[in-house]
Order: C-alpha cells, then sequence, then structure tokens
C-alpha cells in the first residue's frame, strides 16, 4: 500500500503570497501560453513548444526526443494541455534524460520547479515527495503532481506550467538536469566520465605510474638503467659463416 504524503510547511509565510518573488513586467515576466489563446495551427504548434521548453528544457529540444503521437492528439484536441505535460513527463525520452541521471531529492526538485513552476519549500517537502517516487514509482510521482489542489489552481486543464516565483538565477528550464552533489559523489562523472577512464587505461604515464614494484612491465625501465656499454652482442649472420673452414679435413 502506498504511504500517504507526508505534511510539511513552507520555510516562510511568505510562500503563499501569490504575487511573492513576482516583479513588474519586463524581461523575465514569463509568457502564458493558453489552449483558449491558441486558434490558428501556427498558434497551436508554439504552444506544443513552450510545453517541450518547459518540460524537457532548452537544451534537449531535439528531433530525435519528439513525441509526434502526443502532438497529433493535442493538435486535433483530443487531449488538454495537462494531458500534453503529463504524457511528455513519462515519455522515454524524459525518463533517459532527466530521471535515470539523478536521484530522487534531485528528480523532486527538478519536477516541482517544471510541473508546478517552484522550487521546493524545503528539505522536507523534498523527502516527502520522494517518498512518493519511492512507493508509487516516478510515473504515479508526476500523476500526483498533475492532479495536485496546487496545479489545478495554478494552471488547470488548458495553461502550460511556467516559472511563477523567480527571485534570481537562471528560469528553471535552462537548467541541465544532470547529477546532484551527492550523486556525483556515489556515481558522477569522478567515476564513469570517458575522459578519466581514457587517461586510466590509455596513458602510458598514467600505467607506469601506478605499477607496483616487481610487475614484469617495469621491465623496460629497469633495463633503461643497466650501463650496457662495451657489452654488444655479436652480430652473426648465416652470410658471414666461412663453412668451409668448418668442414675437417684429411
Amino acid at each position: 500500500m502506498a504511504l500517504p504524503l507526508l505534511a510539511y510547511k513552507p520555510s516562510s509565510q511568505n510562500q503563499r503570497v501569490k504575487s511573492f518573488g513576482v516583479a513588474d513586467l519586463n524581461e523575465d515576466t514569463p509568457y502564458i501560453y493558453r489552449l483558449e489563446d491558441a486558434a490558428s495551427p501556427a498558434e497551436i504548434r508554439e504552444l506544443i513548444w513552450a510545453a517541450y521548453r518547459q518540460v524537457f528544457s532548452e537544451h534537449e529540444i531535439l528531433k530525435f526526443n519528439r513525441q509526434i503521437t502526443v502532438e497529433t492528439r493535442f493538435a486535433n484536441r483530443s487531449i488538454t494541455v495537462r494531458d500534453l505535460i503529463r504524457e511528455l513527463a513519462k515519455s522515454e525520452a524524459f525518463y533517459r534524460l532527466v530521471v535515470s541521471v539523478n536521484n530522487n531529492y534531485r528528480l523532486v526538485e527538478i519536477c516541482l520547479k517544471r510541473f508546478l513552476g517552484r522550487a521546493p519549500y524545503n528539505k522536507d517537502e523534498e523527502i516527502a515527495w520522494s517518498i512518493v517516487i519511492a512507493t508509487k514509482g516516478f510515473n504515479g510521482f508526476v500523476d500526483a503532481l498533475l492532479d495536485s489542489d496546487e496545479y489545478t489552481n495554478a494552471f488547470g486543464d488548458f495553461t502550460v506550467p511556467y516559472q511563477r516565483k523567480r527571485m534570481e538565477g537562471r528560469p528553471f528550464n535552462l537548467v541541465t538536469p544532470r547529477y546532484g552533489e551527492d550523486f556525483q559523489e556515489k556515481a558522477g562523472t569522478v567515476t564513469t566520465d570517458w575522459r578519466f577512464t581514457l587517461e586510466k587505461y590509455y596513458t602510458a604515464k598514467y600505467q607506469q605510474r601506478s605499477l607496483p614494484e616487481g610487475d614484469p612491465r617495469n621491465y623496460s625501465n629497469m633495463a633503461a638503467t643497466i650501463n650496457a656499454k662495451g657489452n654488444y652482442a655479436q652480430n652473426i649472420r648465416a652470410s658471414n659463416i666461412d663453412y668451409l673452414n668448418k668442414v675437417p679435413r684429411r
């Protein structure tokens, strides 16, 4: 049986203020994409790409990550914007790019930013949602976020999620979802990056430095330290041998 979501409180009462962190209209003010405002096919395409930017990030909008079937269903008005976001979040591409490369705490942070438009309130909220991932799986976690009262009140069925509260830093959808600090220490680039593998296994300097004492591969270094002056090996060839003198005479 899945555990219920643990209770948590925002770190500050200011988190509950609707206008908290929202500046006046300027270049940082997000453009809100609503389905009711999209009347032409071009505007529908703009809304679809806005959903991709929000879910996949600017860095990951590539042709092979597109979900053509989902796009077609949405363009035909068979599904809502909320369903579009749900399908993109549950796609194999999102799992490969975001879910599989992060631990649960980092995944909670990313998904709250992408789907609810805000950062986690505190560590208690990250722990609460990470338990949902552990008990319901990632798809159940996505459903819990998109079906929550917060999502419904903020975006409903026809609005693409956007960053609602931005105090500083880059927009959420410009942050590449790769390896949190604690994940790096356990299975990050320190042990799996191809550059470290290349240095470890294919660099002669590294191999010689790491060879233990007595290893036969150290023979070349040992031989180079021997002073072989005057002890040259004889150069004997078959063409230089006088075979007639070797034959005994009677």
